[in-house]
């Protein structure tokens, strides 16, 4: 299970690494007329996009998660939020795109939502086996 979603986190990855590269180089696409022409598309997009690639990174690393005092992070979370940082970080160095708060917070909201999920699937997958003896 956690080889699938290794090899899923992988290639979805792959992916968002692809699409961010045709958004610097100004390629105008399918994909990105369909995003431009669905209202709220762009910040639809950011919120799934991040929010699965958040969900999908937890999933593979196996829910790890690191101690910060007594808040506890799902390391897939702390490395999905650093890429998503740093890649709307140098958009503002880019003459092809801009640097959007709003892009920002539709990350963050996608990312925090499916922590969540991350957290539910976690605690039910973690979970002991319980065995129902017939002597009960």
């Amino acid at each position: 299970m956690y080889k699938f979603m290794s090899l899923l986190a992988l290639a979805f990855f792959g992916f968002v690494l692809w699409v961010i590269y045709l958004a610097n180089i100004g390629h105008n696409n399918a994909l990105f007329q369909w995003v431009a022409q669905t209202p709220y598309g762009d910040k639809l997009g950011h919120f799934f996009i991040f929010g699965f690639l958040t969900l999908i990174t937890n999933a593979s690393l196996k829910f790890r998660t690191l101690v910060f005092g007594k808040l506890n992070l799902y390391l897939g979370t702390l490395l999905v939020s650093v890429f998503v940082l740093a890649e709307e970080f140098s958009q503002g160095f880019l003459p092809t795109r801009n640097m959007d708060i709003e892009d920002v917070i539709a990350d963050a909201i996608g990312i925090i939502l499916f922590t969540a999920i991350s957290h539910l699937i976690a605690v039910r997958v973690q979970r002991p086996a319980v065995l129902i003896s017939e002597e009960a």
